[in-house]
């Protein structure tokens, strides 16, 4: 996996525009800007953008608390899907929380999306339980946990 000039820095306010443009490219739920904005600026967030050319390409945004992690967003650009990507701020955040202390991550994936659970659990993620009709739409999410 070469990721080439692709860059992955902590997400400031300046990139909200960008990470909303490509929220609501990426998912049928988005979420409103000001969601972002709030996430930004809150602590005990961990918050990422992945660029290349200086363009947002990715994003990564994560809650902790104590020794827990939720991540609440993760988006890759459909022109850049299946380079690592998302892997690279999986990784990035991963190693963010060994170092905050955090023994779990959790995460909700829509139950119809295959490769995301399947991505997961490439990452170790286990599936616990599911969320019915978790998402606006009345989808049910499954809830997918890893022990670090």
């Amino acid at each position: 996996m070469n990721l080439g000039d692709l860059i992955i820095e902590r997400a400031t306010l300046g990139d909200i525009a960008a990470v909303h443009a490509l929220e609501q490219c990426c998912f049928p739920s988005p979420w409103r800007r000001e969601f972002f904005e709030s996430e930004v600026i809150n602590p005990g967030r961990f918050n990422l953008v992945a660029r290349r050319g200086g363009v947002i390409i990715g994003y990564l945004f994560a809650a902790w608390i104590v020794d827990e992690m939720h991540i609440n967003k993760i988006a890759v650009d459909e022109t850049a899907r299946r380079q690592g990507i998302a892997l690279a701020l999986m990784e990035r955040c991963t190693a963010f929380a060994v170092e905050q202390g955090v023994t779990s991550i959790w995460l909700e994936v829509r139950q119809s999306n295959q490769e995301a659970q399947e991505f997961y659990h490439v990452l170790h993620f286990e599936p616990e339980y599911i969320r019915k009709g978790y998402y606006p739409d009345g989808e049910s999410a499954v809830v997918m946990t890893r022990d670090l």
